[in-house]
């Protein structure tokens, strides 16, 4: 199998010739890697990544209209506030060059699967709000709130459109809700404010026959049957270490979606435990042999993880993955 089939093959329920490789590598460590391999692109190449995460396009406000928002209201932005400044233009064709280029890259010239950051809905607005904000907003302006997710939502849309014009194969879109034991705000309050926004773009991406994967940080357990019903194919990270669970995941969820992760970088790699790191990996990477996961970081690998220890661990993911072929 190709890169690019062997992820489809994952995500549709299939068995891949083997686990498809990936891992967010380069935000901390990129002078690191590329002092010891050269560049990023050579890691990913030596340890033939399947998949890649672009990010690009346009933001949803510019900067400056924020700011001057800002400071004209002693420093606070409030739902009715933003209603008042226009959104960008999704459909601006410059704002999507580096994707075109890391398409080239990825998908043309080494026939990886692609799949690009797109915003949600209560993450992205957290920039403009503040989080501590925002949290309290869900219960003071609903209505507001409804209006702003329902303009979020169609502008999301039409960039998710504009990225499989282009020819990414996956839409991910970024939207934390999950704190270590549970949601941030209740079930109901996701119902009622974030499920029918997060509908909007989906609908149209499985119209469109894109897949969609959610990243969704800490414990989403409460709405997994909701981000079944949205039409999530991925849901990156299943975060065990937020008290998540496989079990629960195979009894009812493996025939509905695919596990994008598997590799912790909030207990596991980083942490100069090399004993602990290849149990956990040998571990996953037996666990899904069958059904098959897209093996990735959770997150981020930090700073504090050494570049030997990084070595270590894709050596192993390298030859493990490939003892099943």
């Amino acid at each position: 199998m190709k890169s690019c089939e062997r992820v489809k093959a994952v995500i549709e329920g299939q068995r891949p010739d083997r686990i498809p490789v990936y891992g967010w590598v380069r935000a901390n460590l990129e002078e690191q890697i590329d002092a010891a391999f050269g560049s990023v692109a050579a890691f990913e190449d030596k340890y033939e990544f399947d998949f890649a995460h672009l990010f690009g396009g346009p933001m949803p406000y510019r900067h400056e209209d924020l700011e001057a928002l800002r400071e004209s209201n002693d420093g606070l932005i409030e739902p009715v506030h933003l209603l008042e400044i226009p959104m960008t233009d999704p459909d601006e064709s410059a704002a999507y060059d580096s994707l075109r280029t890391d398409l080239e890259h990825h998908k043309t010239q080494r026939d990886r699967f692609v799949y690009v950051q797109t915003p949600g809905i209560f993450e992205c607005l957290n920039g403009p709000f503040g989080i501590e904000n925002h949290l309290m907003y869900l219960a003071l302006y609903e209505n507001e709130l409804h209006e702003v997710y329902r303009r979020q939502a169609e502008w999301n849309k039409q960039r998710a459109m504009n990225c499989l014009d282009l020819g990414i194969d996956m839409i991910h879109v970024s939207d934390d809700w999950g704190a270590q034991t549970g949601l941030m705000f209740s079930p109901d309050t996701w119902r009622n404010l974030i499920f029918p926004y997060h509908k909007i773009p989906c609908d149209a991406v499985r119209a469109r026959g894109g897949y969609l994967s959610l990243h969704s940080d800490g414990n989403v357990t409460q709405v997994l049957d909701g981000i079944v019903e949205l039409g999530y194919n991925v849901l990156h990270p299943y975060q065990i270490s937020a008290g998540m669970d496989y079990g629960h995941y195979f009894e009812r969820y493996a025939d509905r979606f695919t596990i994008m992760g598997g590799l912790d970088v909030q207990t596991t790699i980083g942490f100069g435990n090399y004993e602990r790191l290849q149990a956990e990996i040998t571990d996953v990477l037996e666990r899904f042999k069958e059904r098959g996961i897209l093996f990735c970081t959770t997150h981020f690998v930090q700073d504090h993880c050494s570049i030997e220890e990084l070595t270590f661990a894709y050596d192993l993911i390298y030859k493990r993955v490939r003892c099943h072929e």
